[in-house]
């Protein structure tokens, strides 16, 4: 039960992350505007997308997990400090997103994809025209997401660590159903006709700040949570 309500909490966090949510919308309007009329191209498109960002954010787990397990002896004879590390590092992830909250800057350190990469992640879009290529540029561009998406990841790996790879493995899928459910409900919506994709785009736009807000109110407690024993 610990590591369910450590996993979900973080996963949560990550899931709100105006990052992926800003990509996946590009995807969207790149597949509509190459195909107006055909909405289940738009539904695959986004479907891929999204399945590309789980394989590829479930493999860069089992690389963290793989890192953390290389340092086993060192983790087990300090075990208490690497955990209240990583109590601290979702402490300060979650005080970086509160930060964005009151003083919110495109880019910023730790919680947006920097400024420079960018037009690289726009330019790769602009050549997606069908569900295909949106799954392999899906999988590129996560490479893209990494700086503003990988913190609560890593906290998350951190902790699932001492669990071994396999035993690790069913909390890593879980954690992945968890960060893309937003992103297939974004699919879902547009498929349907509830919202158009600009919609979504100005409503991400417009509630910004209290999307890290929420990020950051979730991380900071789950930190607190680990460094004070409560979960």
């Amino acid at each position: 039960m610990l590591t369910f309500w450590r996993i979900t909490t973080l996963a949560l966090a990550d899931s709100v992350n105006p990052c992926a949510i800003a990509v996946l919308t590009m995807i969207l309007m790149a597949l509509l505007i190459q195909s107006p009329d055909k909405r289940k191209k738009v539904l695959w498109g986004g479907l891929a997308f999204v399945s590309a960002v789980y394989i590829g954010y479930l493999f860069y787990g089992i690389i963290i997990i793989q890192f953390f397990r290389l340092f086993a002896e060192f983790l087990r004879e300090n075990s208490i400090y690497v955990f209240k590390g990583l109590a601290i590092l979702a402490m300060l992830i979650g005080a970086l997103n509160i930060r964005d909250f009151f003083y919110y800057k495109k880019g910023n350190f730790g919680t947006e994809m920097p400024i420079s990469m960018r037009p690289k992640v726009k330019k790769l879009i602009q050549n997606i025209t069908s569900p295909t290529g949106a799954f392999i540029i899906g999988f590129i561009v996560t490479l893209f997401l990494l700086p503003c998406t990988i913190g609560p990841y890593i906290v998350a790996s951190g902790l699932l660590s001492e669990l071994g790879t396999l035993g690790a493995l069913p909390w890593l899928l879980y954690y992945n159903i968890l960060f893309v459910i937003p992103m297939l409900a974004i699919a879902g919506i547009v498929y349907f006709g509830f919202k158009k994709v600009d919609e979504i785009s100005g409503w991400k736009e417009r509630n910004i700040r209290n999307l890290h807000l929420i990020a950051g109110l979730l991380l900071f407690f789950v930190g607190v949570a680990l460094l004070m024993g409560w979960i």
